[in-house]
C-alpha cells in the first residue's frame, strides 16, 4: 500500500490518480475525506499532520509514502509537520519515502534553509531505516491559479517579481517522477533529485502564453517590492523569513536554470508551460464553487 500525504494538492492528486491508474493499491491522506473526488481504487482516509494522533490510522500498513507538507515556514519553531508524519511513518514501518521537498533544500543559513534542512533530516536519518528519495523543484507552473480569481473580474493580473525568471515544472511531471521512485525503489533510494522544467520564463511571459490559450489580451500589473513585502508578512511569514524571500528572490539567480532531471528521469522532454496551460484552460473559468460562471447580459 502507498499512502500519499497531500493528496488532494496539485501533486498529490496526479500522484494518486498515476498510481491508482497503474492499479497500484493508494490511499489518499486529506483531511475532509468525504470531499475527496478519487479515482476508482483509490482509499481516502483521514490525516492531519498538525494532529499527531491522527496519523497512526492513516499510515497503518503503509509500505510505501509520498510526503509533503504544506506548512508555512516560520510558523513553528521547526517544521513539525514534517517531523510527526516522519514519526509516523517510522512507527508503522514504512520502508519506501519520497520527500517533496524545494530546490536547494537546506542549503545555506537563512530561515528557509535551516527549515529545510529539518524537514529533510526527518528522512534522511540514517536511524528512521528509509529507503528516501528527495525530490527538490523550483516553481511550479500551477502557482499561475492564483491568477484565477483575478481573471474571472477582469483582464489585468496583479503580480509580485513580474519580471523574475524561473524554470517553472508541471505538477504532473512531478507526480511521474515521485511515482517512479516509489514503485522503482532501487534506483532512486538516496537520491535527491534537483528538478525544472523546460523553459526559463517570467511571471509576464506565462501570462502571456496562458492569454493565448485562453485566446484573451490579458495585462500584468506588477506588485511593487514593498506591497509585496507587506502581503507575505499578512499571510503571516515573520519578518526575518520574509528578508530571507527578499534576499533569494532579487538576489539570486537560482530557479532560473533548466536543469537536465527531469527529462533524463521521465524518458521525454518534461511539460512547457503552454502545455500545462492547455491542460489546466478550464479552471481559468470556473466559479469559486467549480462551476462556469454563466454569462451575463
Amino acid at each position: 500500500m502507498i499512502l500519499v500525504t497531500g493528496a488532494t494538492g496539485h501533486v498529490g492528486g496526479e500522484l494518486v490518480r498515476r498510481l491508482a491508474a497503474a492499479g497500484e493499491p493508494v490511499r489518499a491522506m486529506t483531511r475532509r475525506p468525504a470531499e475527496a473526488r478519487l479515482p476508482a481504487g483509490a482509499e481516502a482516509v483521514y490525516g492531519d499532520a498538525g494532529d499527531p494522533a491522527s496519523l497512526e490510522a492513516a499510515f497503518a500498513g503503509v509500505d510505501g509514502v509520498f510526503l509533503m507538507s504544506a506548512q508555512a515556514v516560520g510558523t513553528a519553531p521547526e517544521p513539525t509537520h514534517d517531523l510527526a508524519l516522519a514519526a509516523a511513518a517510522q512507527r508503522a514501518g514504512v520502508r519506501r519515502v519520497v520527500k517533496l521537498s524545494t530546490l536547494d533544500g537546506g542549503t545555506g543559513d537563512d530561515p528557509i534553509a535551516r527549515w529545510q534542512r529539518t524537514a529533510e533530516a526527518a528522512v534522511t536519518d540514517p536511524a528512521r531505516g528509509f529507503a528516501w528519495t528527495l525530490l527538490r523543484p523550483g516553481r511550479f507552473m500551477s502557482n499561475a491559479l492564483q491568477w484565477a480569481g483575478q481573471l474571472r473580474a477582469g483582464a489585468e493580473v496583479a503580480i509580485p517579481f513580474a519580471d523574475r525568471p524561473a524554470a517553472s515544472i508541471d505538477p504532473a511531471d512531478l507526480a511521474e517522477i515521485a511515482a517512479l521512485a516509489l514503485t522503482a525503489t532501487a534506483e532512486h533510494a538516496g537520491a535527491v533529485h534537483e528538478l525544472s522544467g523546460p523553459q526559463s520564463l517570467t511571471p509576464t511571459e506565462e501570462l502571456a502564453i496562458l492569454g493565448e490559450v485562453l485566446r484573451r489580451d490579458l495585462r500584468v500589473r506588477p506588485v511593487p517590492t514593498d506591497a509585496a513585502r507587506a502581503g507575505m508578512a499578512r499571510y503571516g511569514f515573520p519578518p526575518e523569513v520574509v528578508d530571507a524571500i527578499m534576499r533569494r528572490t532579487l538576489d539570486g539567480d537560482r530557479g532560473t536554470e533548466v536543469l537536465p532531471t527531469a527529462e533524463k528521469l521521465l524518458g521525454r522532454p518534461a511539460r512547457t508551460f503552454a502545455q500545462w496551460a492547455r491542460a489546466h484552460r478550464e479552471e481559468f473559468h470556473r466559479s469559486p464553487d467549480g462551476h462556469r460562471p454563466r454569462p451575463t447580459a
